[in-house]
C-alpha cells in the first residue's frame, strides 16, 4: 500500500485555502492546516478533511514570524514523518497607500507574510520532499504581480519576490522531482477579496453586484482556484514546472 502523500496548506482554514485543502484531500491527501488566528475555522475545515476519509491536522502559526514557521513545519513533520506538497496561500491586504505614504513597518509585514515565510517554511520542508517519489510546492500570488497597480507598493513588492522565490527554486530543485509552480488568482470571493471589493470597486456589501463585470459573469470562487492547485500536484501536470497561471478569467 502506498503512503499517502502529505500537504501542508498555509492559511488552509477558510477561503482560498479552505478550498485548497478540500480538494487536496479529494485527491487523497492528508493535510496539514496552518491557520494565524481563525482556530474554529481551521478546525471545521479539518473535519470536513476527516469526514472525506484522510487524515487532517491543525497548526497555529503567524507565518509573518519565522520562528513559528520554524516550529509549525517541525510539529507537522513530527506528526506526518514527511510533507511532499507545500502550498503558501496565507496572506495579507496592503492598506491601500501611495509610496510616499506608506509605513515601511507596512513593507516588512507583507514580505514577511509572502516572501519571507514561504522561503523559511521551503526551506524547512524541501529536504522532506527530496525523499519523496515526487514534490510539489505552490506559491498563491496575484494579478497585483503583473498589473503592480498604484497604491498598492507593499503587496505588490511581497507578491513579486514570492513569485522570485518559486521560480528560483523550481530550477534548483527540478532534479530531486520537485514541481514549484504560482498561481495568480484576481479578485476572489472570500473576506480579503470582499472588502477590496467594497473600498475600491464600490461593490458594497454584495461582492456579487460584480458579477456582470467579472469575466464569464462571475466572481472567481476559491474553489475555482483551488482546482488549478490541484491539478498543478497531479499526475495530469507531472511535467509542468517553473509555470505561472493566472486564474482571473483573462482580466490582465
Amino acid at each position: 500500500m502506498h503512503e499517502p502523500r502529505v500537504a501542508l496548506v498555509t492559511g488552509g482554514g477558510r477561503g482560498i485555502g479552505a478550498a485548497i485543502t478540500l480538494a487536496l484531500a479529494g485527491q487523497g491527501f492528508d493535510v496539514a492546516v496552518n491557520y494565524r488566528r481563525d482556530e474554529e475555522a481551521a478546525r471545521t475545515t479539518a473535519d470536513l478533511v476527516r469526514a472525506m476519509g484522510r487524515r487532517a491536522e491543525v497548526y497555529a502559526a503567524s507565518v509573518d514570524d519565522a520562528d513559528a514557521c520554524v516550529a509549525m513545519t517541525d510539529a507537522v513533520l513530527a506528526d506526518f514523518g514527511y510533507v511532499d506538497t507545500f502550498v503558501h496561500n496565507a496572506g495579507i491586504a496592503s492598506r491601500g497607500n501611495a509610496v510616499v505614504d506608506t509605513d515601511p513597518a507596512e513593507i516588512e509585514r507583507l514580505w514577511r507574510t509572502h516572501a519571507f515565510a514561504a522561503f523559511t517554511i521551503a526551506r524547512q520542508v524541501v529536504p522532506s520532499m527530496r525523499t519523496r517519489p515526487r514534490g510539489d510546492v505552490v506559491m498563491i500570488s496575484s494579478v497585483a504581480a503583473s498589473a503592480m497597480a498604484g497604491w498598492s507598493a507593499p503587496y505588490n513588492m511581497a507578491k513579486a519576490a514570492l513569485e522570485a522565490l518559486a521560480r528560483t527554486l523550481a530550477k534548483e530543485e527540478r532534479r530531486h522531482g520537485i514541481h514549484v509552480n504560482v498561481v495568480a488568482p484576481g479578485l476572489v470571493d472570500t473576506d480579503m477579496g470582499r472588502r477590496l471589493a467594497k473600498a475600491v470597486m464600490g461593490a458594497g456589501d454584495d461582492i456579487h453586484s460584480l458579477d456582470e463585470r467579472m469575466a464569464f459573469g462571475h466572481v472567481c470562487s476559491p474553489e475555482e482556484v483551488a482546482e488549478v492547485v490541484a491539478w498543478l500536484v497531479s499526475d495530469a501536470a507531472r511535467y509542468v514546472n517553473d509555470q505561472r497561471i493566472q486564474v482571473d478569467g483573462g482580466t490582465f
